[in-house]
């Protein structure tokens, strides 16, 4: 498979496909979509999957980093996602990113200077967000649910730099798929110890505390400021995982 740039650099007209689905479309755009489309849009979602599946199918064991798209190049955590990325795709481990800018284009360059494999899942938005130049495989997605599954489905570990909404509900959906063993996906990387400090103290104190998650689930959670900490843990997790199968009886 030829591993290229794919590069969406203008803004949707008009509503997202979501904006549509969910309902934020004007409201007598989305009355005519669901009496003559919504069967349609089954199939374009369907479609969507397809594609992912095929551009994606042949990666193994890769490394998904999120974080926000608003961090510049001068900010040091830029220049550790970068180190970080560099040293997973020194070990082998190809990099899965949402494409874009910020801790997204830090972590698909990591790949690249580590000669490793750069890969970016797009999103359609309301505001233009091109593909970044270091992405060398490329697939654009209008839903942000097939994206999600596309930046889960090959990985093996996470690493989540500082972000907001999106970096959170991102990391939080993986962390519950971990925990209600949809997904096998570890360990879960939070980069940036003051950053993540109230959020793991709050999980502690407040919501193990009370019971709505057990301490071992906060064992899913893994936190550095060390580029090379964070590899380190990628890399160990990975081989003890191949150890434990290799000793499973074969079915």
């Amino acid at each position: 498979m030829t591993d290229r740039p794919l590069i969406h650099s203008s803004p949707p007209a008009g509503p997202t496909e979501d904006e549509v689905l969910l309902g934020k479309a004007p409201a007598s755009e989305r009355v005519e979509d669901i009496r003559k489309s919504d069967p349609w849009r089954v199939l374009r979602i369907m479609g969507e999957f397809v594609e992912g599946f095929e551009r994606l199918g042949d990666i193994a064991d890769a490394v998904t980093f999120i974080g926000s798209a608003r961090t510049p190049e001068n900010d040091p955590l830029y220049a550790q996602a970068t180190q970080t990325a560099r040293l997973l795709a020194q070990a082998g481990f190809p990099v899965i990113t949402g494409g874009g800018p910020g801790i997204m284009e830090a972590a698909n360059r990591g790949a690249v200077e580590g000669g490793g494999l750069s890969v970016g899942v797009n999103i359609e938005l309301p505001h233009e967000q091109g593909t970044n130049r270091w992405v060398r495989r490329s697939v654009f997605f209008r839903f942000f649910f097939v994206r999600k599954m596309m930046l889960a489905r090959y990985s093996r570990a996470v690493v989540a730099f500082p972000g907001g909404f999106g970096t959170l509900d991102e990391l939080f959906e993986y962390l519950t798929l971990m925990q209600t063993g949809r997904m096998s996906i570890h360990p879960v990387i939070l980069f940036g110890s003051s950053y993540w400090a109230p959020l793991v103290a709050w999980l502690k104190d407040t919501v193990a505390a009370q019971g709505k998650i057990t301490p071992a689930d906060l064992g899913l959670l893994k936190v550095t400021d060390d580029p090379a900490e964070a590899a380190e843990i990628i890399i160990a997790a990975l081989a003890e995982a191949k150890t434990w199968h290799s000793t499973q009886p074969t079915p």
